[in-house]
């Protein structure tokens, strides 16, 4: 039976040829913005999801059209599985990777980092059409079925198209749903059952469920594989920021993680996935390690730097120890990295 859930009164988006899609772009390049959204590029940019309960995987369903889904309170309805997608964000990308549908991707926007090496070895070249959101019209150019965005900020019309409106043109649009903003969208807390809930959901919209429930499986076994460090250590999640601290908070993939691995949050009684933080604060709680966010555009080294030379934080033990560990920013959002950068994150501790 196709995935099929009865969300808010919105447009579902059924796909069209994607031949079709090119006859219609010209009416969205006129009701949409020419300027590609300019989105920083940094967990700043937008809002983390902040309330609602946990889902919990389910068995794959068999690959049966049509699909609908309740995404982020979007219905989104596909009719048979996309070939031709956009996908924005690492997170997105990855995801399809993992899936083994790469082939379909026509188009890649926002990257926020290199792939891991897994992934690298088998992937094919894909087509980057911006190093941040696409506009609607680069979108529309490729004549996509479906548009695949790590965060809800990336389908506006001055990014890579409304929802809305592309729906109206026929191309199905999905949002991970870790980054859906409505409160009852929202995961509180995210957990691994969310993320694998969302590798499900994928390979059904895809037709590639038995993929997915490989994938499921495999990273479930990762996952219990890792023993938590037993010695009560507090840790600092440091994204960004050099006045003000961007740090993981109480209920988001950083805390998720830091579970697994039995790091105490400084952060976590911030209900929020991401929050602005202190540096007194910091000072006062006085981690027993940090973790270190590496982007290209903010890389662990030169947050290492700052950390030395600013007084607020030079005399902290973990900047005087060095007690640093560190995690790729697309391990940072709900996909399939969580995992191997839990088990990752585990070793590193381990060797502390």
């Amino acid at each position: 039976m196709p995935v099929r859930v009865r969300p808010p009164a919105h447009r579902p988006a059924r796909f069209v040829p994607a031949t079709g899609a090119a006859l219609l772009a010209a009416a969205l390049l006129a009701g949409c913005s020419t300027a590609a959204a300019n989105a920083p590029a940094s967990p700043d940019a937008t809002t983390e999801p902040a309330a609602a309960s946990s889902t919990t995987s389910s068995p794959a369903a068999p690959a049966t059209y049509p699909v609908t889904v309740d995404n982020c309170g979007f219905p989104v309805t596909v009719d048979a599985p996309p070939q031709r997608i956009v996908a924005i964000k690492s997170s997105a990308i990855e995801m399809l990777l993992a899936l083994g549908v790469g082939n379909r991707i026509v188009g890649t926007g926002f990257p926020d980092g290199p792939l891991p090496a897994d992934l690298a070895a088998t992937a094919p070249e894909l087509p980057q059409l911006s190093d941040r959101v696409p506009s609607a019209e680069v979108v529309l150019q490729t004549e996509p079925d479906l548009v695949y965005a790590g965060w809800e900020s990336n389908l506006t019309a001055e990014g890579a198209g409304d929802r809305a409106t592309l729906a109206d043109l026929g191309v199905a649009t999905y949002v991970s749903p870790a980054a859906c903003k409505e409160p009852a969208y929202q995961p509180d807390p995210l957990t691994f059952d969310d993320v694998f809930a969302q590798v499900t959901e994928m390979g059904a919209i895809l037709g590639v469920p038995d993929a997915a429930s490989a994938l499921v499986d495999s990273q479930r076994a990762d996952l219990a594989s890792i023993t938590p460090d037993d010695r009560g250590m507090t840790a600092l999640w440091y994204s960004s920021g050099d006045d003000i601290p961007y740090v993981g908070a109480g209920i988001g993939a950083p805390q998720m993680i830091m579970d697994a691995v039995g790091l105490t949050n400084i952060a976590a009684d911030v209900h929020d996935t991401w929050t602005s933080f202190s540096w007194e604060q910091v000072a006062q709680d006085d981690p027993d390690v940090i973790v270190l966010v590496d982007a290209a555009w903010n890389t662990a080294e030169s947050k290492k730097e700052k950390l030395a030379a600013n007084p607020a934080t030079a005399r902290l033990t973990a900047v005087q120890q060095q007690r640093y560990l560190v995690v790729p920013f697309p391990g940072t959002e709900a996909g399939v990295r969580n995992v191997p950068v839990a088990l990752d994150l585990a070793r590193q501790l381990a060797d502390l």
